[in-house]
């Protein structure tokens, strides 16, 4: 997809689908006809999934395309030439599961149209890798997934590269071809179908466990609107949410839904819609008659719930705007230089019947699909029809209050602690840990730290010791296509070049003990001074043929200040009772007065459950450091 006509829609909260049905080697007149039926089918087969499902944003859409289509939306064959097919996009917002609703729907597709494969990707790319990311095979990365990730048969089919040569590009066409004709080889392993099919498990019926219903107290139109169009309501809790000063000057003139006519009614949202209505703070002008009961009030969510409906609705027809003439249409003008710019009319002269014929296609194609083009959604305008072709009575609504089913308990919207370990433990599963108790070995805590201090990373990051990435080899073994990389570039070069560089890198050569720098990192953390005589200032060293030299000089003043600010902090900690806080060690040192060694192990653990506490349940230094090393903080027994 190119940076052009559907630019405008391209947010981080889109999904975006391919259908490829079973084309085979047809005209293009063949082809709209053919991809009209099999629209038909999907159509229906997903009505019946999600009739009684309340889109968060967007809704589920399809729209074919042939070759003229892909030249009407601005499609560079960037990927190859894209086979004809159905395509959608939709904007998901805040509510990530109508993403996966998506996914559901397009699997029961593949499953019901023979010879089907679809394509699905977000703004990550391939979002189905990143589910099943734990179970990837080594070559998958996001610069060598593309367009090598599909949904054929109800099941998840990746191509995979030649493994004898390097990972290129590949076509969409060229990939659908490969999934039909070899499908048990393109097929995912299990455990990736396990993980998407995890991750729409419930489904369809899961679509009720995501719809709330609340009692609202509003006026009768708006009432009566919601009863006729229900799915009205996710424009109209965006409206509210998302309003601006213009927004709410209408909201305080309310020309459209005044207060005065007001009947009790059920409405019934998403749950991600009724949560963020919920907790969007609004205080209504009294002057325009919203009188809100007290905050301690039964009645006082009906009412406040009932204002805010109220005040979506006056927003979204206050941006109401009547379907313009072509040739008046700014957008129109916009988007017709843009077919000129690709070349859409292939140097047709203005009104040469072929140029007609492409441009009636164009307004056709516009006209059709302008809102989703350039997200310009005309639910304003819906609404003001129906406001005036609607009929409707109040006495009638008065009469339906005393039989209101009674609304939905809304205490989902409150998760404790516990419930939220619960649903990430099931959501990405439990942890083995280490319980801390009365008998918990400090030098074995100290140790397991020490362990993931001294393992080697990379610059792909730090990994805990017991943890190994199942998409990287692991450390300090080369993959094959590195080995293989390697080898081909020392056949090319020449023994000279070899001796030149071997020369070149002795001279240069950084000597690096990585066994000793640990150990002095390791030094450092224990508060362990060397028994080494190049640590003594005061041994006697070769350093001494140096005495003359600026810089010794100016390093021995800089110890030897340093040392004087150490003793000076030990007579000032000597007058305090400080010492007494650190846990001793039970050993006897004869040959020292009155001197007992500090336990640095248990100091050590000892401090680190102390911040732990002080975090109180909150995320922190100590939970974030010791969770993922397996050390189960929240149950501590003491």
């Amino acid at each position: 997809m190119d940076e052009g006509v559907l630019e405008s829609v391209r947010e981080d909260d889109y999904v975006e689908y391919y259908l490829f049905p079973q084309c085979g080697t047809i005209t293009e007149s063949e082809q709209e006809l053919l991809l009209s039926s099999i629209l038909e089918k999907c159509n229906e087969i997903v009505n019946n999934l999600t009739k009684e499902h309340l889109w968060h944003k967007d809704k589920f859409t399809l729209l074919p395309r042939t070759a003229i289509t892909n030249k009407l939306i601005g499609l560079h064959e960037i990927n190859g030439k894209l086979p004809p097919h159905l395509y959608g996009v939709t904007h998901f917002g805040e509510n990530i599961e109508d993403e996966w609703l998506i996914v559901y729907l397009i699997i029961e597709l593949t499953k019901k149209i023979p010879e089907m494969v679809a394509k699905i990707c977000d703004a990550d790319g391939e979002f189905l890798l990143i589910e099943a990311a734990e179970s990837l095979p080594s070559w998958i990365k996001p610069e060598t997934s593309e367009n090598r990730v599909y949904l054929f048969g109800g099941k998840v089919h990746i191509v995979e590269p030649d493994s004898s040569e390097e990972i290129k590009d590949i076509d969409v066409g060229e990939a659908i071809e490969m999934i039909k004709n070899n499908s048990k080889l393109t097929e995912a392993n299990n455990d990736i179908q396990q993980a998407i099919l995890s991750r729409i498990s419930g489904y369809p019926e899961k679509i009720k466990e995501n719809l709330h219903t609340a009692r609202a107290y509003i006026p009768v139109g708006v009432a009566a609107i919601l009863k006729h169009k229900p799915n009205l309501i996710s424009g109209v809790v965006h409206a509210f949410c998302n309003r601006d000063p213009v927004d709410i000057k209408a909201c305080r003139a309310m020309k459209y839904f005044p207060p005065e006519n007001r009947v009790y009614a059920n409405v019934t949202f998403p749950k991600c819609l009724y949560a963020m209505i919920n907790h969007s703070k609004f205080h209504p002008d009294k002057r325009t008659g919203w009188n809100l009961p007290n905050s301690n009030s039964s009645e006082f969510k009906s009412h406040s719930l009932g204002v805010k409906i109220a005040c979506g609705f006056e927003i979204l027809v206050s941006q109401a705007k009547p379907t313009q003439d072509l040739e008046t249409d700014k957008s129109w003008h916009k988007y017709l230089s843009s077919l000129k710019e690709r070349n859409y009319f292939n140097g047709n002269l203005e009104h040469s019947h072929e140029y007609t014929n492409l441009l009636n296609k164009a307004k056709e194609y516009y006209a059709n699909y302008r809102d989703s083009m350039y997200y310009s959604p005309a639910i304003g305008q819906e609404i003001l029809d129906l406001m005036r072709n609607l009929e409707y009575n109040l006495t009638d609504f008065k009469n339906m209050e005393r039989d209101l089913p009674e609304e939905d308990d809304d205490s989902w919207l409150n998760v404790s602690p516990e419930e939220l370990d619960k649903y990430l433990q099931e959501r990405y599963g439990q942890k083995k840990f280490y319980n801390f108790n009365s008998n918990t070995d400090p030098t074995d805590f100290t140790q397991k730290i020490s362990t993931f201090l001294n393992h080697v990373s990379d610059i792909d990051g730090a990994e805990f010791p017991h943890i190994q990435s199942p998409v990287r080899p692991p450390r300090g073994k080369k993959s094959k296509n590195t080995v293989a990389f390697t080898e081909n570039l020392e056949r090319k070069e020449t023994n000279d070049n070899i001796n030149s560089n071997k020369k070149e890198t002795e001279s240069n050569k950084i000597n690096f003990d990585p066994d000793a720098f640990t150990c002095a990192v390791q030094n450092i953390l224990n508060f362990v001074i060397p028994e080494d005589d190049s640590w003594n200032l005061e041994s006697e060293s070769d350093m001494s043929d140096y005495e003359d030299d600026n810089f010794v000089k100016e390093d021995s003043s800089k110890k030897n200040e340093m040392q004087q600010y150490m003793d000076e902090m030990d007579r000032q900690l000597a007058a305090t009772s400080i010492g007494e806080s650190f846990v001793k060690k039970e050993d006897n040192f004869e040959d020292i007065e009155n001197f007992t060694p500090v336990d640095i192990e248990r100091n050590a653990l000892k401090n680190i459950l102390e911040s732990y506490k002080s975090q109180l349940g909150d995320a922190g230094p100590s939970s974030n450091m010791l969770g993922p090393m397996g050390y189960d903080l929240d149950n501590l027994n003491e």
